[in-house]
């Protein structure tokens, strides 16, 4: 969720850590059974929240540019690179999971958030809607409307066997 949401992988894996680490730290003395739904309404209000610090960083990236391209950072030259690639990134390799997640990245912000928590997360409705912040009614509105774009998208028969 967190990765489609920031199409940074990056700033995903910050935002799911800092959602673990104060699911545990305010959360871990109830049931095992109710951690989910804290969970994904933690990392819901921190996704946000992300969105709204780039929305205010963005605004001033504008003004502060490089002087010239050898004055530009890029952590690439920095970090060493992987050699294998892990699992996960073997299933997003092939060309019909990048246009599934390219869509989805082009979804409105609530119907990816549908979307991720009902179907690929198994939240039922009542637990999106807790989550969401929202009624019942704007998850399935959301869902719905989620699912008939990427089916006008992509246009494949395989997208049913994926939304369902």
């Amino acid at each position: 969720m967190a990765r489609i949401a920031t199409k940074d992988e990056q700033e995903a894996l910050d935002i799911v850590q800092e959602a673990m680490y104060k699911l545990v730290q305010k959360y871990s003395n109830k049931s095992k059974e109710e951690w989910p739904g804290y969970y994904f309404r933690i990392l819901h209000n921190k996704i946000n929240d992300w969105h709204r610090r780039e929305k205010v960083r963005n605004r001033w990236r504008v003004f502060i540019t490089p002087k010239t391209e050898s004055d530009t950072f890029k952590i690439e030259d920095a970090v060493a690179q992987k050699v294998e690639r892990e699992p996960e990134e073997h299933f997003i390799g092939s060309q019909f999971s990048k246009e599934v997640l390219e869509a989805i990245e082009g979804l409105p912000r609530r119907q990816q958030q549908a979307l991720t928590l009902r179907i690929w997360e198994g939240l039922s409705v009542a637990d999106t809607a807790t989550i969401m912040q929202c009624s019942e009614g704007s998850v399935k509105t959301h869902l719905s409307r989620a699912v008939h774009r990427l089916r006008d998208e992509l246009e494949d028969p395989f997208v049913d066997r994926i939304l369902v």
